[in-house]
């Protein structure tokens, strides 16, 4: 075969091997439409989503399992497109499996025309939003969109031929990083844009050496939009003779999956009314404290909470709740774990010496001696502390216990003091 030939046969499999790739492992329905509204053809996620086999789905119409409520609005915009007073729509709809479930899309479609400006085909891409509907009275924003499809998603491809050592972007993924007029990325410029701290998450090495067939990594990246989390599908494509050949990558954006993670991360982790920790929060953070070799644990109680609620009612004792986590967090250190178990009980959880621990123990049940303002009048409240202190990494569970303890005397000598000693 001429080397013409089989450059242009070996990139050809490699663009069918992207598009493929892309197109079946994408997390969401993309489905290709002719000009009549009948599916040609249609991803494994979309089969999924509307729960009708691939070989079924073949012919079908869209508005053949479209909610009955919004088959007239997608069919106007449909019509529109294929009419040529726009290019495409973006559109959320319900469709209705045959068990009688409604799923809840997002649907994007775009119309692919001709040299001539006639459509002849149309590509819808779709995302199932049930969830995300389900969530978005607490978050107010849409699911993220993966786009996978070649000219949808905000990213894009890139390969490398193992043998030539050469890495290439697409000029969608070079534009996406660096801008709309971008030349392709070889891999030097493209690693120099991955942030340092995600270069073993980027490191091609097990691809490279044929150990794995298939990875998936998420890193930081700096673009022309500012540092994106990306996600990174890679599948290695192998010789006749099982040797590595080229590898083939898909890279999307996920920013806003990755911070609405990180966000329902934050809200389990923390106390809904004060901002603190709570006890899923001080645990998970607890086998992350800076260790120097010693550390105290102090139990904090309110001394006249239920008074207050009892009198005031209970947005009175919320107002004392807040006002006691703003006093904890001036009277302790940037480093140190303030936590809100519930109701009026407080934990601090503080890295040093003995002395240390007493200072802020003494701080603390000083600063709430002082009259809390809940709107209108004065109440006073009083903080008592019982606190343990070790020089080893013992568990949370028994330092509280501990801390627990010397917090029972310390309010049957009178309340409004602290106790601390070390743990035995």
């Amino acid at each position: 075969m001429h080397k013409g030939e089989q450059w242009l046969r070996e990139n050809a499999q490699a663009r069918l091997a992207l598009f493929d790739f892309a197109f079946e492992h994408a997390p969401v329905g993309i489905v290709f439409h002719d000009v009549d509204g009948r599916i040609r053809r249609a991803n494994t996620a979309y089969s999924r989503l509307v729960g009708i086999p691939l070989d079924t789905l073949q012919c079908m119409s869209f508005s053949d399992f479209a909610h009955p409520d919004d088959i007239d609005r997608d069919k106007t915009l449909f019509n529109s497109v294929i009419a040529g007073t726009r290019d495409g729509y973006s559109i959320e709809k319900r469709y209705v499996k045959k068990d009688g479930a409604v799923v809840y899309v997002v649907i994007h479609l775009t119309a692919m025309r001709d040299s001539t400006g006639n459509v002849v085909q149309l590509l819808s891409q779709v995302q199932d939003i049930s969830t995300q509907k389900e969530s978005e009275r607490q978050l107010a924003e849409k699911a993220a969109q993966l786009e996978l499809a070649m000219e949808a998603v905000r990213g894009g491809f890139w390969h490398m031929d193992v043998a030539r050592g050469h890495f290439e972007t697409s000029d969608r993924l070079a534009q996406f990083i660096e801008g709309p007029q971008a030349a392709r990325l070889d891999l030097e410029r493209y690693l120099a844009r991955v942030n340092p701290s995600d270069m073993a998450s980027a490191d091609l090495t097990p691809l490279l050496t044929g150990e794995v067939d298939h990875s998936c990594a998420e890193y930081r990246l700096n673009t022309v939009s500012g540092e994106r989390w990306i996600r990174c599908d890679r599948r290695l494509l192998r010789n006749p003779d099982g040797t590595p050949r080229r590898i083939v990558g898909v890279a999307i954006d996920f920013t806003d999956e990755h911070l609405r993670l990180k966000e329902f991360e934050r809200r389990s982790e923390t106390d809904a009314l004060t901002g603190l920790l709570n006890r899923r929060g001080l645990t998970m953070h607890y086998p992350l404290l800076s260790f120097g070799g010693e550390l105290s644990v102090l139990l904090m109680d309110l001394d006249g909470f239920k008074i207050v609620n009892d009198v005031h009612g209970h947005s009175a004792g919320d107002k004392v709740l807040l006002e006691t986590a703003r006093r904890l967090e001036l009277n302790v250190r940037s480093e140190d774990l303030v936590c809100r178990t519930g109701g009026d009980e407080f934990v601090i959880v503080l890295a040093g010496d003995l002395g240390i621990a007493e200072q802020i123990a003494a701080r603390v049940v000083e600063s709430m001696r002082a009259p809390v303002d809940i709107g209108g009048s004065m109440v006073e409240v009083r903080a008592t502390i019982g606190g343990v202190w070790t020089d080893t990494k013992t568990p949370l569970d028994e330092l509280v216990a501990g801390a627990d303890g010397l917090l029972y005397q310390a309010k049957a000598a009178g309340k409004d003091r602290w106790l601390l000693a070390s743990c035995a």
